[in-house]
Formats: C-alpha cells, sequence, structure tokens
C-alpha cells in the first residue's frame, strides 16, 4: 500500500522507523526526498547505518513533536510508532496522505486475564480518526484480528521483555505462575496460540 501511494509523491517522512529495515525494503519505491525519524537510543544509530547508503537521512526525535516545518512532506508513513494527528496534518502538504498500521485494541488479549495490570490503551483507532476528522482530513480505517502460534512460552516472554509497555513491571521470577498458568490455557500443538490485532488508518488532508 505504501509503494502505491509513493507513486508521484516527492517527499516522504517514516516515523520511528526502528532499525531502518522496514524502510530500506521500501526504498526502490520511494522518490529521492525522504527522511526517518527514530527516537530510541538503541535503534537510532542501526537506522542511521542502514539508512545512509540509500540516501536517506534520520532524524532523532520524538514523532508527537516533529523538528520539519509545515507543509513539508506528502507522505506520511508510520508503522507502530506513537503519533500526533495534529503534527501529522502540520507537516503533510495539501493532498498529502498519511498511512499507518497500528496495534489493535484486542492484541494479546488472553494474557490479560493472568496480567489483570497488562497495559489498556483504549480505542486508539476510533480515537486518531475522529481526531484526524475534526482537523479536516478525509480518513479510512479498517481494523482485523487474527490467530498467532508462538512455538514456546520463550518466544512470549522474549515479546514482554522488549515491549516492557505491554504488563508494566514484568518480573519473570514473580510473574511466573501467571505466565504457566497463561501457557497451560493457551497451548495447543500448533504452539501457544493468541490474537493478534492491527489496524489500519489512511488520512487524506485536502488540496
Amino acid at each position: 500500500m505504501v509503494s502505491e501511494r509513493a507513486r508521484g509523491r516527492g517527499r516522504v517522512l517514516d516515523l520511528g522507523t526502528g532499525g531502518g529495515e522496514r524502510l530500506a525494503d521500501l526504498r526502490p519505491a520511494l522518490p529521492i526526498r525522504v527522511v526517518a525519524t527514530e527516537e530510541w537510543s538503541r535503534n537510532a544509530p542501526v537506522a542511521f547505518q542502514r539508512l545512509r547508503p540509500l540516501g536517506v537521512p534520520v532524524v532523532r526525535c520524538r514523532s508527537v513533536r516533529l523538528p520539519f516545518s509545515a507543509s513539508t512532506f506528502d507522505l506520511v508513513i508510520d508503522r507502530h510508532e506513537e503519533f500526533s494527528p495534529q503534527e501529522v496534518n502540520r507537516v503533510l502538504e495539501a493532498d498529502g496522505e498519511f498511512i499507518t498500521q497500528q496495534v489493535g485494541q484486542s492484541e494479546w488479549r488472553e494474557l490479560r486475564s493472568y496480567f489483570p495490570r497488562m497495559t489498556d490503551f483504549g480505542d486508539l483507532r476510533s480515537t486518531y480518526s475522529r481526531e484526524f476528522e475534526r482537523i479536516g482530513l478525509r480518513v479510512e480505517s479498517t481494523e482485523h484480528d487474527y490467530r498467532v502460534a508462538y512455538p514456546s512460552l520463550g518466544e512470549i516472554v522474549f515479546m514482554l521483555g522488549v515491549a516492557p509497555w505491554t504488563v508494566p513491571d514484568f518480573d519473570l521470577t514473580r510473574d511466573l505462575d501467571s505466565l504457566l498458568a497463561f501457557e497451560a490455557h493457551c497451548s495447543t500443538s500448533e504452539g501457544i496460540v493468541v490474537t493478534e490485532s492491527r489496524f489500519l488508518i489512511i488520512a487524506r488532508k485536502p488540496g
């Protein structure tokens, strides 16, 4: 979808590029002028090294407060990065477009029964869509849930470690009983099966 929407565009911004892996794959389909942002100190140097040979500068900043002038980009892309609809609107030029994939409200819902303190971000799809519409952008949005099998509990523990906002104050020793109960409940012949949820928002600024 990003490759399709990049046709005819001149200036692209990738919010929260991580290590730049996805953007590097997309680079051949994008225009010459592409900029990426990344906040995390561990990711930013990796992204810089990967994207510099591809002619993509990496700006270290928070995506909710962008250090760019108004109407700088005609396409802004975002995969799982926090963002501000107002800031996206500000940096988009007229007839520009924003496309994002985010984690939906049903993500790992099976885990919540065993970890009541699991973070609930609410219905971000509706929240973001309403805000874009309020400031005058046209919005398309879809959401889908699907079942994913993780090979073992170790992969789940790894994910909880690298995404500490999922279960605040997660501690392997203290939370072991809850983890084992979760494993027993969700284990199948294919592995530990949980729900993953994603939503897509496409917002276009009027010309």
